[in-house]
C-alpha cells in the first residue's frame, strides 16, 4: 500500500505530471538516495526543464547514472539500436546507459549498471497503445530492480488519448512478452492507462518491493492530452501531433503488413498507401461502413522512408472529424475489409509481426480461414470488454 500523496494545488485548467508533483513536495520520494533515471526528451516539467536536469541539481538527491529508451536520449534516432554516451548536468558528466542496443536484453538495465543506486525513477511520455515500446522498456526495469532489490518511482504522466476508452483484441499469448517489446504486456492495444497504471499491472508480474506513483494532480480519465495545459512534444520522430497519436493504436497494426503508414510524409499513421492500391474501389468499400468519427479521401504520396521509400503511391487519407466518437481499431477493421476485398492478391501480412500485433494467432487464424468480419470484431470486443474490468484495481484517477 502507498503512503498518502501530499497534496499539491494545480493552477486551473492545467494538470500538474509526476516531476511537477515531485518538485513541489521538495523531492521527499528521493531525498537521501542514489537514483538511475529512465528518460528521454519527452521527460519535461512545466517550466520546460528537463528532468534529468532538474533532478541533477535537486538538494539532497543523488542522479547516478541516466537510462535512454528507443529513439535515444534526445529522441531523434529513427532506426536501429541506441548507443550509451554521457550527458553533462549540475557541472558533471553522467552516463547514459542506452535501453535500445539490439536484443530484448539489451532492453533491461545491466546489473553493473544498477550497483549503488537505491532507485530506478521512471518519466517518459508514452502515446497509449501497446506495441509503442517505452512502456514495455519500464516493465523490463521493474524486473530487474526487483532483482537488485531497489524501488521503483514513476513520474506519471497522461495518456494523450485518454484514459476511459480501451479497444481491440487482448494479448493472450504467454510467449509473446519474451519475443518483442511491441507485444509485452497481457493488454488491449489501446490499454487506457498511464505508466504508472501500467507498473501497478505489472507489478503483478515483476514484484517490485517499494513500487511508488507519483500520481498527476488534475488529470481526468477522460481527457486528450490538448486539454492539459501541457505543450505537445513529439514521443518519436513519427509521432508529430496528437491526431498520430489518436490513429496509430489501429493504423500501427499495417506495420505488419505491406503497406505505408505514412512513415515519410505529412500524415504520419493519417494516412495508407502502396503502388499497387486502387484508392477509388477502395473509397468505395470504405464508403459502405458508416464509419463515425473519420473521413476518407484519395491522396497520392511519395514516402521518404519506410516502406515504399522514394516510390509513387496511392492512398488514403484518413481525416479525423470526431475524435469522441473515432475508434482507430474500427478504422482499422474498416480498412482492412476493403483492402481484403479489393486487392485480395497484392494486400500481404508478415504473420509472426501480426502475432505480436494482435497478441495471439487468432486474427490471423480468422484472416486465412474465411475473413469473418463478424469473428473479427468479436475478437476485438471479446479482448476490450474483459481487460476493461481486469484493470480496474489498477486504475489511480
Amino acid at each position: 500500500m502507498e503512503p498518502p500523496q501530499r497534496p499539491v494545488k494545480a493552477p486551473p485548467g492545467k494538470v500538474l505530471t509526476g516531476i511537477d508533483v515531485l518538485e513541489a513536495n521538495g523531492f521527499q520520494e528521493l531525498q537521501g538516495r542514489r537514483i538511475g533515471l529512465i528518460t528521454n526528451h519527452t521527460g519535461l516539467d512545466s517550466q520546460g526543464r528537463s528532468t534529468a536536469e532538474v533532478l541533477a541539481g535537486a538538494p539532497g538527491v543523488d542522479l547516478a547514472a541516466i537510462f535512454s529508451p528507443e529513439h535515444g536520449f534526445q529522441g531523434k534516432i529513427e532506426e536501429g539500436g541506441v548507443s550509451s554516451t554521457t550527458v553533462k548536468l549540475a557541472g558533471r558528466d553522467i552516463p547514459v546507459y542506452s535501453l535500445y542496443s539490439g536484443t530484448m536484453g539489451g532492453m533491461r538495465p545491466q546489473p553493473a549498471q544498477l550497483q549503488g543506486l537505491d532507485a530506478l525513477v521512471f518519466d517518459i511520455q508514452d502515446v497509449g497503445a501497446r506495441f509503442y515500446t517505452y512502456l514495455a522498456t519500464m516493465g523490463m526495469a521493474m524486473e530487474e530492480a526487483a532483482r537488485a532489490r531497489i524501488a521503483f518511482i514513476v513520474l506519471d504522466r497522461p495518456n494523450p488519448i485518454n484514459g476511459l476508452t480501451v479497444e481491440g483484441p487482448l494479448l493472450t499469448d504467454p510467449e509473446l512478452p519474451t519475443l518483442s517489446p511491441t507485444s509485452y504486456f497481457p493488454v488491449t492495444v489501446r490499454h487506457g492507462l498511464t505508466a504508472g497504471e501500467m507498473a501497478r499491472l505489472h507489478n503483478q508480474k515483476a514484484r517490485v518491493a517499494h513500487l511508488r506513483v507519483v500520481r498527476m494532480v488534475n488529470w481526468k480519465r477522460g481527457m486528450w492530452y490538448d486539454q492539459t495545459g501541457l505543450p505537445w512534444t513529439a514521443p518519436s520522430p513519427n509521432m508529430p501531433d496528437l491526431t498520430a497519436a489518436a490513429l496509430y493504436p489501429g493504423l500501427g497494426l499495417f506495420e505488419a503488413g505491406n503497406l505505408s503508414v505514412g512513415r515519410g510524409t505529412p500524415h504520419p499513421f493519417g494516412w495508407v498507401g502502396a503502388p499497387w492500391l486502387d484508392p477509388k474501389k477502395v473509397l468505395g468499400k470504405l464508403n459502405e461502413s458508416l464509419l463515425d468519427g473519420v473521413a476518407f479521401s484519395a491522396q497520392d504520396y511519395t514516402p521518404t522512408k519506410s516502406v515504399y521509400a522514394q516510390e509513387p503511391c496511392a492512398g488514403i487519407l484518413i481525416t479525423v472529424t470526431d475524435r469522441e466518437v473515432m475508434r482507430p481499431l474500427d478504422v482499422f477493421r474498416a480498412l482492412d475489409q476493403a483492402l481484403y476485398e479489393v486487392h485480395r492478391a497484392d494486400y500481404q501480412w508478415r504473420w509472426e509481426e501480426v502475432r505480436k500485433m494482435t497478441g495471439s494467432r487468432e486474427f490471423q487464424n480468422i484472416w486465412e480461414r474465411d475473413h469473418d468480419r463478424i469473428k473479427i470484431m468479436a475478437l476485438f470486443n471479446w479482448g476490450a470488454e474483459k481487460f476493461e474490468k481486469s484493470r480496474r484495481d489498477c486504475l489511480l484517477y
